[in-house]
């Protein structure tokens, strides 16, 4: 499996090396071993969730402000454009976001640390998004920040205004935001 650190550094795209031949595919999605390796730490997942959502939901960005989650993310039917968003204030890359397509077809998934916002825009016709969390669900703790805020400057794939949830509309801009140290 290949691991790139992204233009945040901490954030990392995994490649796998996937086997196929005119009978199906097969390849190694998760190794404790390599994942560690490219992270540089002991990561611990505690929970796994699976969604779908139909072509143009736009989901995040979503993050909590205690038991912060590291997300592993990646797509079993479809595509979508997937976001981070550093919310450190202590890191030389605080507010800056990185991207990258995820999908069924290319395998990729990507390490969203403890620290970050996350959300997705889905491109297919729908798509099945799976993720690993670091940390349990905690509601009272979860914060969504605004998808389009022009301090950010989110570059998403839209052709027409997004699909969101009540709660995604009402995200605050990084200004007004509770971020990490």
């Amino acid at each position: 499996m290949k691991a790139t650190a992204l233009a945040i550094p901490d954030v990392i795209l995994f490649e796998p090396r996937v086997f196929g031949d005119d009978r199906g595919f097969f390849f190694e999605s998760f190794n404790q071993r390599v994942f560690e390796n490219a992270v540089g730490r002991h990561v611990e997942f505690v929970q796994d969730n699976h969604s779908r959502s139909a072509q143009g939901v736009l989901r995040g960005l979503h993050y909590q402000v205690e038991q912060a989650q590291g997300k592993l993310v990646r797509v079993v039917a479809g595509e979508v454009f997937d976001v981070a968003v550093d919310l450190r204030r202590s890191s030389a890359t605080f507010g800056q976001w990185v991207g990258a397509y995820l999908s069924s077809e290319n395998k990729h998934q990507l390490w969203v640390p403890e620290g970050f916002a996350h959300g997705f825009v889905v491109l297919s016709e729908d798509a099945e998004f799976l993720y690993k969390t670091t940390d349990f669900y905690a509601p009272t703790h979860e914060r969504c920040l605004a998808w389009n805020d022009p301090q950010i400057g989110v570059d998403w794939p839209l052709s027409a205004p997004p699909l969101l949830s009540d709660k995604d509309l009402r995200g605050k801009l990084l200004s007004e935001a509770e971020c990490f140290g």
